[in-house]
């Protein structure tokens, strides 16, 4: 005969959390270890720290501290802030949190801590299960650790917020620039992406900046939308009919790209004056040829737009 494996609750195996199952803990480190894949000693249960007593503070194999907050309840916001607190405030690198039932808002919570290299977080589901008439056993399961797949992923998010930061930057000294020089940027607001647009007047035409970390260009972009390649391959196609008297207006030749196999086209002014990447002492240059470029594009396109755009 087989047996079924069934959950017992907690609180009838451990009926006080730092007088039973801290005290259990303190004794079964080996259970731990197994679950979290790295050796946990020197236990030492509600340590005092200062005006705080931590639950369970240890040491890993290399003798590093180790802050382990338990609670045998659904995972709250008071226990994962208490996590944090004692990591700081014992200088540990490693925290585990051991709860009842994990929230789908904490397991989230503490992978994006682990996106950080500040610490380690872990966070561990604990069961309690028999099997028939069996006493009660311990079970633990990993719910959420650290990884370098994680933490490569966190670093890319700050490489990119940092990016983004940087072109809302650019592009707010290139705005306020551009006015002195052209109306046609007035009410655009700055961004995040690598480039910002205003309609030319009309549709699914538009100027836009762009900017990238070394380089930077302008452009009239084409594109009326979906199922609208046929159109934006006529409009440009009329517009390259006066190729040779926009480059002539524009002063040198533009790059005139019709973008084979792709819904939009462009015509565009590619400029080796650097990008956001460049030293911010020298935006102001990179800024000053984008709008000198842009004012000249315009000027040149404007003329023929009408009686191709339809």
């Amino acid at each position: 005969m087989v047996e079924r494996l069934k959950r017992v609750p907690l609180r009838e195996v451990w009926k006080h959390e730092a007088l039973d199952f801290t005290p259990w803990l303190e004794q079964n480190a080996d259970v731990l270890t197994e679950t979290l894949g790295f050796e946990i000693n020197s236990v030492e249960r509600e340590k005092q720290v200062g005006d705080f007593s931590v639950d369970v503070v240890a040491e890993d194999e290399s003798g590093e501290l180790v802050v382990i907050e338990n609670q045998l309840e659904r995972s709250d916001h008071d226990h994962l802030g208490k996590l944090i607190t004692y990591l700081s405030v014992v200088g540990a690198r490693t925290g585990v949190w051991i709860v009842s039932e994990p929230r789908p808002e904490h397991v989230r919570a503490v992978s994006w801590l682990n996106e950080s290299s500040a610490a380690d977080f872990y966070l561990v589901k604990a069961e309690a299960v028999a099997i028939g008439d069996s006493q009660p056993a311990p079970l633990l399961t990993l719910i959420v650790a650290p990884s370098e797949e994680i933490r490569i992923g966190g670093q890319k998010k700050e490489e990119l917020a940092g990016r983004h930061a940087l072109r809302y930057r650019f592009w707010e000294g290139l705005l306020l620039r551009a006015k002195e020089r052209t109306h046609l940027f007035t009410g655009i607001s700055p961004g995040k992406d690598n480039w910002i647009g205003t309609g030319a007047g009309m549709s699914g035409l538009a100027f836009n900046f762009v900017v990238r970390q070394h380089s930077a260009h302008v452009e009239l972009y084409i594109d009326r939308g979906k199922g609208a390649e046929e159109e934006n391959k006529r409009i440009f196609s009329a517009l390259e009919h006066s190729k040779e008297s926009v480059n002539d207006s524009f002063g040198e030749p533009l790059s005139w790209e019709r973008l084979e196999g792709r819904r939009a086209s462009r015509i565009a002014k590619r400029l080796d004056v650097g990008g956001y990447s460049s030293a911010e002492a020298d935006w102001p240059s990179i800024q000053d040829a984008m709008i000198e470029a842009m004012v000249r594009l315009e000027s040149a396109l404007r003329p023929h737009m009408d009686r191709v755009a339809g």
